[in-house]
């Protein structure tokens, strides 16, 4: 077995243990698409970046307007596309620039 597949294990275990004990057993985690967020912000903004990131895009997934999981998977992909847009025009380019409406969740 690679590192990989041992990473990926150890994640999807650790994802199951959380989502247990926070009582959101229907919620299956995009490892993947959080874990590339997290990195490219902490390379890009700072290395807490990745932290911070993740933790909103949760947050913003979870107070989303959802049915189901169908819905609870596109609000979690709607909010790392936003925070990946926000990445790519740099921590100058804030919210009270043009272009940021409509993008909350």
């Amino acid at each position: 077995m690679t590192s990989l597949d041992d990473e990926l294990r150890t994640l999807s275990e650790w994802s199951r243990q959380l989502t247990q004990a926070l009582q959101i057993l229907d919620l299956e985690v995009d490892h993947q698409r959080i874990v590339e967020v997290a990195e490219q912000t902490s390379r890009e903004v700072s290395p807490s970046a990745g932290s911070i990131s993740a933790f909103l895009i949760g947050y913003a997934a979870g107070t989303a307007d959802t049915s189901g999981r169908k819905g609870a998977d596109d609000a979690v992909q709607s909010a790392a596309d936003v925070v990946v847009q926000v990445c790519a025009k740099g921590v100058e380019d804030g919210p009270d620039e043009k272009g940021w409406t409509k993008t909350a969740q």
